[in-house]
Parts: structure tokens; sequence; C-alpha cells
């Protein structure tokens, strides 16, 4: 529960006058802390709190940023892009939970799955896997059922049409690929749902770091398909999020 639900649960049980809520939500938007400027409010706004970004932050201002959340009564906080080495630094000021191969931690545990369905995460290789386990861990830490089908190529096709069904019955598909992208157009021909295509950094020189997978995945013929930037698991993930969510 966060500190806006606190208020208002006082109000309902007649602890605390409108006009002393009001004033309260109203007075701290945010907590600036001289380094940071702790976003109080985003869970109001977007439906999800602030998450932080842990490259080229110190371990000792994402301890700060950690402890301003908490005091101000967000539960649940997702780092990412955060090393090990400062991970481990963390992990003496908070209790988080880090998952090395997807460079993340989540700070309050996962709660258990409100979604509307399940939300397949699909890599076209091995390679791709840290990116997606930054989709999947984003999803799961913000209340979503995630399928996981990885290494299901469009070089070895029939692996990929022996998920089919696990692509079908779910509500959104994340698709992570690099080298030319192609999986995410194969998904989308199959699928009814959104597919969310991840370009990921893996392929050889003219695969440019990803870029040739992102001009792949943006020209996709299917329709349904929907692009973020290169290796960007966290953004595909909280958008699938959100579909996750309409109407909850």
């Amino acid at each position: 529960m966060d500190r806006t639900e606190r208020i208002l649960e006082l109000v309902r049980d007649g602890k605390m006058t409108v006009a002393d809520a009001l004033l309260k939500i109203r007075t701290e938007p945010f907590d600036d802390l001289g380094y940071a400027v702790v976003d109080l409010h985003r869970a109001v706004r977007k439906g999800v709190p602030e998450v932080v970004y842990g490259a080229g932050k110190t371990a000792e201002q994402i301890s700060g940023i950690l402890s301003s959340m908490v005091a101000h009564g967000q539960g649940r906080v997702i780092i990412t892009r955060l090393s090990p080495e400062k991970a481990a630094e963390v992990l003496k000021t908070h209790p988080i939970a880090y998952y090395e191969e997807a460079k993340l931690a989540v700070l309050g545990g996962m709660p258990e799955p409100d979604g509307i369905g399940t939300v397949a995460v699909a890599t076209g290789g091995t390679s791709d896997i840290p990116v997606a386990e930054e989709a999947a861990l984003t999803l799961e830490s913000l209340g979503n059922r995630v399928d996981r089908i990885y290494d299901v190529g469009v070089a070895g096709l029939h692996r990929l049409l022996d998920k089919r069904e696990r692509l079908m019955s779910a509500s959104v598909v994340v698709a992570i690929a690099g080298m030319e992208g192609a999986l995410a157009s194969v998904i989308g021909g199959l699928v009814a749902c959104p597919v969310i295509a991840v370009p990921t950094s893996v392929g050889y020189g003219a695969s440019l770091n990803g870029l040739s997978a992102l001009l792949s995945m943006l020209n996709s013929c299917a329709s349904g398909v929907s692009v973020v930037n290169i290796d960007n698991g966290f953004g595909a993930g909280y958008i699938a999020n959100l579909i996750n969510h309409m109407g909850k």
C-alpha cells in the first residue's frame, strides 16, 4: 500500500479530514534529495510508482533514493541496470532481491499476479535472454503472470511453431531478437494480441549493435507489432504490463 492509499483509508475511517488529506497529498509531490528529486506522485498519475535507473548512479545514491521511497510509503521498488558490485553495496542497507542476468533488483518482493491474462516473453536465441529477463522480471514485479519461451528464432522455425498455442493464448507477447529481428514479424503473423518487439544488440558486424533489428522491426508487415528501443527489456515489460491490466 502506498502513501496516498493510506491517507485515503484514514479519511474513510474518520481519522483524517478531507482538507488535511488534500493538504498532505498536494504538499509532497516529490522529495528533493539534492542529487535526485524523487517523484512521489507517479503511482497516482501513472498507476506504477517511480522506477530507479541504476546505471550512472552510485550505490549510495541508489540507497538514498530507496530510503526516500520507503519512507513515503512505496512498498515495492524496481531498480534496473544495476551492476553486481552496486547491488552488493545496496544490499547492506536494503533487502533487495537481485537478478544478475537481468541486472535488475526488486525491493519489497514479488506480488501475486493480477493481470487479465498471461504475457509471453519470447526470444530468438539464448543470447537474448538477459534482455528478456529484464522484461519478464519487470512484468512479474508489476503483478503479471509470465510465460518464458526462449530460443525459438526463425533459424529453426519449427521450434516457434511448436509453441504457437502458448503464444496464441497470451494477452500480450514480448518478442525479443537480435540479428535481423525477424521473430517479431513471424509472431505478429500468428497471434491476435499486441506484440511488443525488442531489438537486441546481438549479432555480427552488419547488425550494427541492434540497429538492423530495430529497422526490421519498425518495418514489420505484420499488423499489431510495436517497437521499443534497442535492449529495452524494461520498457517492453512496462508497456505489456499496462496492456495486461487494461480494465482492471
